[in-house]
This record gives C-alpha cells, structure tokens and sequence, in this order.
C-alpha cells in the first residue's frame, strides 16, 4: 500500500505525476490556506506533504496536525515560515530543497543588477510610450557594469553562484558571511567580517543572505548611509533584510542611483511607493520561476518525503 501524501498547492504537471505514481497523492487545483491543509489532513490522515512559501506552518497549525504526518517538505530553500521548534517537538521531520534553485535564483540577480545600472524600466517605459523624442548624449545614462565592486551579503551558494556570474563582468568581488571561505571557494574575493566595513566599498550591493532576527532590517538608514553616492542595492533574499521605509528615503534623497528587487517585506501586497520609483527594477518574487528549476525543487521534496518514510534521515532536514 502506497503512503499518502498532499500537495496543497499548484505543482508544476511533471511533480504531480511523480507524486501520484510513487505515492496515493492529493494534489490541489488551488493554493490552499493553512486552515484548508488542516482539514485536509485530519481527513486524509497523510504521512507526508509538499508546502510552499505563503503556507505559514505556525505552532498553532502544526498542533492541529494529525498524528500520521511524519514530514512537511517545503518546495523552497527559505524556511522561515515554518515553525521549527514546534514540529521537532511533535516529531515531524522538516526539509527543504537547497542547491536545486542556486543557478537561477543567481541569474535573476544579474537581470536585477543589469536593468537597475542600465535602467532597464526606464527604457522600457519610453519604448512603450512610443518612443519618438531622440536623446542626447548626456540623457538617460545608466551605470557601466564593467569593472564595479560587487559586494555580496550573504555568501553561500547563491552568493557564490552570483559572484561566478559577476566575474563573468570583470567585476571586483568583496563579500560578507559568517565565516571566511576557503581559497578554492573566495576564487580572489576579498573577505569582511563586518557589513558596516564592507559597504563603503560596495559600488553594487546584492543581497543573499537568509532571513532571520539576526539578517531583519540589516539593510536601514545606518548601513545605506555607508554606501557609496550612486551606488545600487539587489535584493533576492528575503524581504525582511531590507527596512522599506529606510530605502524609499534612500531614493528620495538620490543616495543610491538604482534598485533591483525580487522580495519584499510584504509579499504579494508589497508597498506600492516602490513602483513610483523609475529607477527600481521590479520583479513578484520570481527567483526560482522556470520550468526545469520548480520541477527540480518538486522532485527534491518527494525525495525527501520518500527518505523519511524509509526510515531514513533525509538528504535536506530542518533539525
């Protein structure tokens, strides 16, 4: 007898039908509420399932739980809307799916960085209105790429993935992390133990930390302050690591030329000031959004649903 699990939101077709041939699986036609999965689960009485993001796994929900759920895998590699604590408490295994979403979540941090120096939106906008006006040489001019300092908060795998790419640029890469990484890893990056040490240097700034209590808000009046004039923030973080009210005055002063993100604080309701700022690139939290990288992310889950229910300790456990 196949064990159940449920898929409580749109998978990609190539997870459900994986889902459905090694397991009896429930799979949504909806985005269901963490009230919805609940219901569903004391019904169906499932050893395992898929969440998303926007599910929110409080200790409230995971009590409400049934006995039979062993395992809550989440198809991202945050996990900050999962209640760690409480499911170790009731013994249910979490995981996540790392390494699988690195390569493009990378990618869209260059088409950040790229239409936020180039002014991407911009060009778009006067493209759109018709065009027609011709613009002198000392008119809507971006920021050359080419040669800038990079510097990355943040550098585990994505960082490192958006460093490799920015290398690509000839850029200058300077970095921040808990720990100094090996020579083989830094590939000539210079490290700083401090973010307050670092952004003086940083000519562009790309985010790539996770978001905890200790990353909230790291991105404030007092950090943007010591960017350089004209310098440029990306974010494909987490939202929370940048307080939004700090930036938008950082925009309206013309402390930094442009922005580019990907998340917010407020997701999918995010501030709406943003969008009347020409020089910010925007993007719905979009990092992992192709077809090969949600179907990787999918399989990964069930693999790890799949170890768990084997007994085994799986490849991408929370605790």
């Amino acid at each position: 007898m196949k064990n159940t699990i449920l898929l409580p939101y749109i998978a990609p077709k190539n997870v459900a039908t994986l889902a459905k041939e090694k397991f009896d699986a429930f799979v949504s036609d909806h985005e269901m509420t963490t009230d919805e999965i609940v219901q569903l689960a004391n019904e169906k009485k499932p050893q395992g399932m898929i969440v998303v993001p926007k599910q929110k796994f409080t200790k409230d929900i995971i009590a409400k739980l049934p006995n039979s759920v062993k395992v809550i895998a989440t198809s991202s590699v945050g996990f900050d809307h999962l209640d760690i604590a409480a499911a170790k408490e009731r013994g249910i295994q979490l995981t996540n799916t790392p390494d699988v979403l690195t390569e493009c979540t990378a990618d869209i941090a260059m088409l950040l960085l790229l239409n936020a120096c180039r002014r991407g939106r911009e060009y778009l906008e006067i493209m759109e209105a018709g065009w027609r006006k011709p613009f002198s040489q000392s008119e809507m001019l971006g920021i050359k790429v080419s040669g800038k300092t990079l510097g990355i908060y943040g550098m585990g795998r994505i960082g490192q993935a958006v460093a490799d790419r920015a290398r690509g640029f000839g850029m200058k890469i300077v970095y921040c992390n808990r720990r100094r990484l090996s020579p083989e890893l830094e590939k000539g990056a210079s490290y700083f133990a401090k973010l307050e040490d670092m952004l003086p240097h940083c000519q562009i700034l790309s985010l790539n930390a996770p978001g905890t209590a200790d990353t909230r808000h790291i991105i404030n009046d007092q950090t943007l302050a010591l960017l350089p004039d004209d310098a440029v923030l990306v974010n494909v973080a987490r939202g929370s690591l940048v307080q939004e009210e700090a930036l938008i005055r950082a925009l309206q002063s013309g402390k930094i030329f442009a922005a580019g993100l990907d998340v917010f604080e407020n997701e999918p309701a995010y501030d709406l000031r943003l969008k009347e700022f020409h020089n910010v690139f925007l993007t719905p939290h979009m990092g992992s959004a192709t077809r090969e990288t949600r179907d990787a992310m999918g399989f990964r889950a069930l693999e790890n649903i799949e170890q768990v229910l084997q007994g085994k300790k799986p490849q991408d456990a929370l605790w």
